[in-house]
């Protein structure tokens, strides 16, 4: 008879394919959990960094790294791997995930640690994940995480999601005393609620640049949640799911503090900079710019309003100025809430 798998049994070799600012926050999390730890970066500058003086120079500077490999070889990065993170922007996840696909071992967990919507297809990256690697088990991270609190060791709590004892055993993998991940199996729930947070957490940013106050961002933040649940309903995801740690959770972290790239993009905007130029080469990658086209497509699908991610899509895409945006959204029917 065949032994049964201990599901409270950590991964030891975890693999992360990313080294950006969160990759090299989770390659970490993940030593310091115990575990032996791969990392792929696709720019040479960071895996010499990394080997050279254990930290992510262009990426995360000033933070010392815990012991691990760095390589550019994704053979390298994933040879005898039990499970990998793979830590791309989504609109390049669909690539990274064929490569991945070639050199992993068949069959391990896949923790896709992107936030948003596929913007070509309009699709959710646990979407993207089915169609690109269907023999490898489902799995994502989302939560309230700064990558920079999370590899300087300050406390983080995240969701895992996958069938449940892979799971449980990611917990075991990558949990410790400041980084607490809690398990979940609805995976729609937890992309969905990264995914759309990006866009709301740039129109809170143009409220803060525009001046407008604190009343109107809250009402914003509110009614963008709402927006989120409406979504959520409509394709599956669990009210709970939205609810916690990934969904409301992560919104609110996004949507209010300085270090969100997307709330900064957003307040920018709402100072009188252009989305193009704010987007140029060697910017902050605002996930939410592309998301939100997206969102709005895959809403309309569903026939679901979102009035407030239409907006955001149309101010950003130019064919919306911020003065008519205000007024669009304050001269909608009063209707109960």
């Amino acid at each position: 008879m065949a032994e049964k798998e201990d599901f409270t049994k950590p991964y030891e070799r975890i693999g992360v394919i990313g080294a950006g600012a969160w990759g090299t926050a989770l390659a970490a999390i993940a030593a310091r959990a115990g575990r032996s730890v791969s990392l792929w970066a696709l720019e040479p500058e960071v895996v010499e960094s990394i080997s050279r003086a254990r930290q992510n120079e262009p990426f995360l500077p000033g933070i010392v790294l815990p012991l691990m490999a760095c390589t550019g070889d994704m053979a390298a990065a994933t040879a005898d791997t039990q499970a990998l993170l793979v830590v791309a922007p989504t609109q390049h996840l669909r690539n990274i995930l064929l490569e991945v696909s070639l050199h992993a071992p068949a069959g391990i967990p896949l923790v896709i640690c992107a936030k948003g919507f596929e913007r070509t297809s309009g699709k959710l990256v646990t979407e993207v994940f089915d169609e690109t690697a269907p023999g490898f088990e489902p799995a994502i991270l989302s939560g309230p995480s700064f990558a920079r609190d999370a590899a300087q060791g300050l406390p983080t709590a995240v969701t895992i999601a996958a069938s449940l004892p892979i799971a449980q055993r990611l917990q075991a993998s990558l949990g410790h005393a400041t980084f607490r991940p809690y398990a979940s199996d609805d995976l729609l729930g937890v992309a969905l609620g990264g995914a759309a947070k990006n866009v709301y957490a740039i129109a809170c940013g143009i409220v803060d640049g525009m001046g407008l106050g604190e009343s109107a961002r809250s009402a914003l933040l509110a009614r963008g949640f709402a927006e989120l649940r409406r979504l959520g309903e409509a394709l599956g995801a669990r009210p709970e799911t939205l609810m916690g740690l990934s969904g409301l959770g992560d919104l609110v972290l996004t949507a209010t503090s300085p270090q969100s790239r997307n709330y900064r993009f957003g307040r920018e905007v709402g100072k009188g900079r252009t989305p193009g130029e704010l987007a140029a080469p060697g910017q902050p990658l605002a996930e939410g710019v592309a998301t939100a086209p997206a969102l709005v497509i895959r809403a309309h699908k569903e026939k679901i309003e979102l009035p407030v991610a239409e907006t955001v899509a149309h101010v950003l895409d130019g064919t919306l100025p911020l003065d008519e945006a205000v007024l669009r959204l304050m001269s909608r029917p009063l209707k109960p809430e």
